[in-house]
């Protein structure tokens, strides 16, 4: 058995105008400071990186690592949720969606998903740069409007949606393949990737593609009253990336699952800080553990009541007391007979 690596922190909900959270040097530091071990890089926020430069640039991807390591810390992984998710965008969701993507193809949504796709492949090169074999994505979604069957879908609605998927998504994993990265969905609401059905639905159309693999955020779970143990049993082997973050549902005779348009606070299923919520971690860290998890535990921070400082100052001792380090030896090893081939066939009667 492998031991999982960590705690990391995701540094997209920490990044900010004033110190420490205003560059990679200062924020590295704190989270250091922290107990932290990796950070998670999200690729859109200029105040740590510039994308297309550590792609272009072996020398400009060594001096991000080098500042990042200067703080005894880790480059885990690259985080393209933002441009990912805009691989495939609804018209529905078109101005809104706008808004993660640059001015000049706002309007434009043909011209906004090649932007989202050179993205994609400047992480892909980012990362295998720096060194990197994972990386974290949205797969976007094109059929999310039609989720719940009102009215009625015409036939072929779905199997369409996701053969337009593929078709985007292919040509990216295989650019990712040649880079040596694995693609990392994180299975999530508003994604056409938001369970292992809809997941096993878009490997079909892939072709089954080697590089399409799952990010790990039971969180997203929990909200939507899936087992998320049973998921890792089911999709261990894709599972290359872990978000530590936790999710509560409390449903009442007023909001359930849609949660009635309220605001986070105010909903049945709500993200909070590591430890608030009802997620069985002890579980999840076994489970992974038992199937030879051996990438990072990322915190990723998102709580609508508790301020992210005190989130990010509990997850890690949170995240290092339900790591695992596994054992290398049977527990009843010492009652080893040491027997061979012909005793075993003597005690069978053979």
């Amino acid at each position: 058995m492998k031991n999982i690596k960590g705690p990391a922190i995701f540094l997209a909900q920490f990044l900010g105008d004033e110190a420490p959270f205003n560059d990679l040097n200062n924020i590295c530091k704190w989270v250091a400071s922290l107990g932290y071990k990796g950070v998670q890089i999200p690729s859109w926020d200029g105040r740590v990186m510039d994308l297309k430069k550590a792609a272009e640039s072996k020398d400009y991807a060594d001096e991000i690592k080098g500042v990042v390591e200067s703080h005894g810390l880790k480059i885990t992984e690259l985080s393209t949720h933002l441009q990912g998710q805009l691989v495939a965008v609804h018209p529905a969701y078109d101005k809104m969606f706008d808004g993660f993507a640059p001015a000049e193809v706002h309007g434009n949504p043909k011209a906004r998903t090649k932007w989202a796709i050179e993205q994609l492949k400047f992480a892909a090169m980012a990362s295998n740069n720096l060194g990197l074999t994972e990386h974290a994505t949205f797969s976007g979604s094109l059929l999310w409007p039609y989720v719940y069957p009102w009215p009625q879908r015409p036939a072929g609605l779905v199997e369409t949606g996701f053969k337009e998927l593929a078709n985007r998504w292919v040509p990216i994993l295989n650019y990712f393949d040649e880079m040596g990265v694995d693609v990392c969905y994180e299975v999530h609401p508003g994604e056409d990737l938001h369970d292992g059905a809809t997941y096993e639905m878009f490997l079909e159309a892939a072709n089954n593609h080697k590089r399409a693999c799952l990010l790990y955020d039971p969180s997203h779970f929990v909200l939507q009253q899936l087992d998320y143990l049973q998921f890792i049993d089911l999709y261990h082997e894709r599972i290359k990336m872990f978000h530590v973050k936790d999710a509560e549902f409390n449903p009442s005779g007023r909001v359930g699952v849609y949660s009635g348009y309220q605001g986070w606070a105010d909903r049945a299923g709500r993200f909070r800080s590591l430890g608030d919520g009802q997620v069985d971690f002890k579980s999840i860290f076994s489970k992974l553990a038992q199937y030879d998890f051996d990438g990072w535990a990322v915190l990723e921070w998102e709580c609508c009541i508790k301020h992210p400082e005190q989130g990010a100052e509990e997850g890690a001792p949170f995240i290092k007391d339900h790591m695992i380090r596994v054992t290398e030896r049977a527990f009843d090893d010492f009652a080893d007979a040491g027997t061979d081939e012909e005793a075993n066939k003597q005690i069978l009667g053979l």
